[in-house]
């Protein structure tokens, strides 16, 4: 435990930090989840319509300083990229 009264404080903030940047890591992380899990149940329409929540929810958590944007802009990246593979499968099998 920090003796100085501005460490009390630092570790106080830092803490209320944490438990903050988990909650909205969780909430992210979860919203990626449900996104894969339409495309492996081939509802392709429907994660074409949930895409630009789980972006949307990407971009305000590299917004917060939660994750960097570049790995905010990469995993939304390879998701739109992996809705583009799901579809061109599901024509060919067409």
């Amino acid at each position: 435990m920090p003796n100085i009264k501005s460490a009390i404080k630092n570790l106080r903030q830092s803490q209320k930090r944490r438990i903050q940047n988990l909650s909205v890591r969780s909430s992210t992380k979860t919203t990626v989840k449900k996104y894969l899990q339409l495309i492996e149940a081939g509802k392709i329409e429907e994660a074409r319509e949930y895409l630009p929540v789980v972006q949307k929810q990407l971009d305000m958590a590299a917004t917060k300083n939660v994750f960097h944007k570049n790995k905010s802009s990469r995993i939304k990246s390879r998701l739109g990229k992996k809705l583009i593979v799901s579809t061109e499968d599901e024509v060919s099998e067409s």
